[in-house]
């Protein structure tokens, strides 16, 4: 066996959870497969996997060859040429936030993928940033400034953070109408092991924090503003988030003035790796998907201003 197919097996292995699943994926036998791995192993000096009854594990070895590999593979591919008309194939692996992807990427994905049946996309949706060439990813959606220059970036919107509570709360309490009066409101946090939290807000170029100490806490946005919705109190959410919610009547925008500045939203990929033409036909589908929902947003976020 060459070790361009070893090193197949060693990512489908690793992808798949077992030895078994990369033997049924590539039509070998599971003894191919553990003498494949065992051969590369040797050849590297030291053990790649960690075997349990479980699932398989990465030593530290193995995740950099695990990194490498997958570099190596995708770049073979994308030099394989195409014929014309022929149907995409292959695995695309992607990730985005997890609400974000929720709401907006998986359908985008869903319809791409109908239309394209010979094709598996994998989407990671984590509000961790994960490691795209680390992990083996694609592309990703970050809706946050961008500090990694080794990314190619292609803007589709922007993003807000807001205050927002239901008109049932309000009308029981009042409307805040300075950020210091958060203090005798009942927020809702987002930090389920904290006591306490600082929310930000900027006006005329002036940056301020306020200490809220929460009635409660959840770790998860959706259940936070689902407790506002049920009049619960103020919750702080990204404008994707609620849009819907402002736009029907059933959330109020608070604090408008103190907003901080929003942030850009973007497509990334990896610098360096050319992406192959499945890659690059999900990226020319997602990213004009992603702008019209994100002006989509714009427009409610337009419609509650004042």
């Amino acid at each position: 066996m060459d070790r361009l197919e070893a090193m197949t097996l060693f990512v489908a292995a690793v992808d798949g959870g077992s030895l078994a699943a990369a033997a049924r994926r590539h039509g070998r036998s599971a003894a191919a497969v553990t003498r494949a791995i065992a051969g590369l192993e040797r050849a590297a000096g030291e053990p790649l996997l960690l075997r349990s009854t479980r699932r398989l594990g990465l030593t530290p070895a193995g995740e950099r060859h695990l990194a490498t590999w997958r570099d190596v593979l995708a770049r073979l591919a994308d030099l394989e040429p195409a014929a014309p008309g022929a149907p995409l194939h292959g695995t695309v692996r992607l990730t985005a936030p997890e609400l974000f992807g929720r709401r907006y990427v998986m359908p985008a994905i869903e319809r791409f993928a109908a239309a394209h049946p010979h094709l598996s996309v994998r989407a990671t949706l984590s509000n961790q940033i994960v490691d795209l060439i680390g992990d083996g990813i694609d592309l990703a959606v970050r809706l946050s400034p961008l500090a990694d220059s080794a990314l190619v970036v292609t803007r589709i919107g922007q993003v807000r953070s807001l205050l927002c509570a239901s008109p049932a709360y309000l009308h029981a309490t009042g409307m805040p109408a300075d950020p210091s009066d958060l203090t005798r409101h009942r927020c809702i946090g987002l930090d389920a092991n904290a006591e306490a939290e600082r929310w930000a807000f900027a006006r005329g170029g002036r940056v301020r924090t306020v200490r809220i100490a929460p009635r409660f806490a959840v770790d998860h946005a959706a259940a936070g503003i689902d407790a506002a919705l049920r009049g619960h109190g103020i919750v702080q959410a990204r404008s994707y988030q609620v849009a819907e919610h402002l736009a029907s009547r059933r959330l109020v925008r608070l604090l408008e003035a103190w907003e901080l500045p929003p942030v850009p939203a973007h497509v990334v990929l990896p610098a360096g790796r050319l992406p192959g033409p499945a890659t690059r036909a999900l990226i020319d589908y997602l990213v004009p998907a992603l702008r019209n929902d994100l002006s989509a947003v714009e427009a409610a976020m337009t419609a509650s201003s004042g």
